[in-house]
């Protein structure tokens, strides 16, 4: 029998699929010779990232000779002073996807069960499964989590259930007596990741803020990122607040300076950027207006987001209006790899970015 280097991978990692960002801009216009082509697939924020925070990479630029802070010590007072928490509760990562790395590595043992939603964010399953855990994954209820059945599915060998309020790709989202609820009714050995990539966005009155029921529930961790409103996804800085023994636990295992210095400085300055934040969460509510608005017009049916993106069911496979929209410029994200082969997922973009998709969609569905 020939010897393949696959066979020495565990069975887990065997079994999973690469995750699939979106497509580059340059590969886009390289492979279609095109110029002007606009991304609206990665849930990235049009408006660029924060001005204080792209000046304060610049400056840090000066002494990229030095390691970073590898506690982040500045960011962390900026984070606690922001968020009403302890410096000592918090855990920074090289995006929001490490900080669900380190839980998945503290607390699965082989074998151990993390319970997903369907239509979940991929990287949970990833970070699950890449730590030995066996993934059980409960069907979605109306695109989102379907908490109740979720509970049901834990039992003695569950140590980690992972949560995305909202959701992505679906922009689903739990209001804050379901998720309490839910939270109570789970057992002590039973660690929680909510992930709040997306809260700054929402502003529906009962989105729950995670942070709030931390001092409640010890086996709880929130993730968040500034990747999105922040407009710093290119700097990968995320970061979880847990309490006080499950940060100490998690910081054990963080690489040393995971958080390069940029990431560290532009962090600081766009926490203070409340001007960017509010100019993103007002050109995202009524991109989503519009495109919904859009979709209603042309007989579409989309999942209802709070977040900075709509999953549309095109009514069809989508690949073929994906490949119309590339030939277009326009760069969306087909949602087929998790499940859900008639959607794309659109990110809000510009005004003039939105109007250029809603010209060229008609044309793309009708190819």
């Amino acid at each position: 029998m020939s010897f393949s280097i696959r066979d020495l991978a565990t069975p887990g990692v065997r079994a999973l699929q690469p995750y699939q960002p979106g497509k580059p801009l340059t590969e886009l216009e390289r492979e279609y010779g095109i110029t002007g082509a606009i991304k609206l697939a990665s849930n990235e924020n049009p408006l660029g990232p924060s001005p204080l925070g792209l000046a304060a990479a610049r400056e840090a630029l000066n002494e990229v000779e030095l390691y970073p802070d590898s506690h982040g010590f500045a960011l962390k007072q900026a984070l606690s002073a922001a968020l009403a928490v302890g410096a000592d509760q918090l855990v920074l990562g090289n995006g929001s996807n490490e900080v669900l790395q380190l839980v998945a590595r503290a607390f699965l043992n082989p074998g151990d069960e993390v319970v997903v939603a369907e239509f979940a964010f991929a990287i949970f399953t990833t970070e699950a499964v890449s730590a030995g855990g066996r993934v059980v994954t409960v069907p979605a209820r109306d695109w989102g989590a379907d908490l109740p059945a979720m509970r049901a599915a834990v039992t003695e060998r569950t140590r980690v259930v992972f949560i995305a309020n909202p959701n992505n790709p679906t922009g689903t989202w739990h209001r804050a007596a379901e998720l309490l609820a839910f939270l109570e009714s789970l057992p002590a050995h039973v660690v929680v990741v909510l992930d709040e990539a997306y809260c700054e966005y929402v502003s529906e009155p009962d989105y729950p803020n995670g942070l709030a029921w931390l001092k409640r529930f010890p086996n709880l961790i929130v993730s968040r990122t500034f990747s999105k409103i922040y407009g710093l996804a290119g700097l990968r800085l995320g970061y979880g607040v847990a309490s006080v023994e499950m940060a100490d636990l998690l910081n054990r295992l963080r690489e040393p300076f995971a958080v390069n210095n940029l990431a560290l400085a532009a962090g600081v300055a766009a926490l203070a950027d409340h001007a960017h934040v509010e100019r993103a969460r007002q050109l995202n509510a009524q991109g989503l207006t519009q495109l919904a608005d859009a979709c209603r017009r042309l007989g579409l049916d989309f999942i209802p987001s709070v977040g900075n993106f709509i999953a549309v069911d095109v009514g069809r496979p989508a690949g073929p209006v994906y490949e119309a929209l590339l030939r277009a410029g326009i760069i969306v994200r087909p949602l087929a790899p998790y499940g859900m082969p008639r959607h794309l997922r659109i990110t809000i973009g510009t005004p003039e970015q939105m109007q250029r998709l809603l010209t060229a969609l008609p044309n793309a569905l009708a190819a």
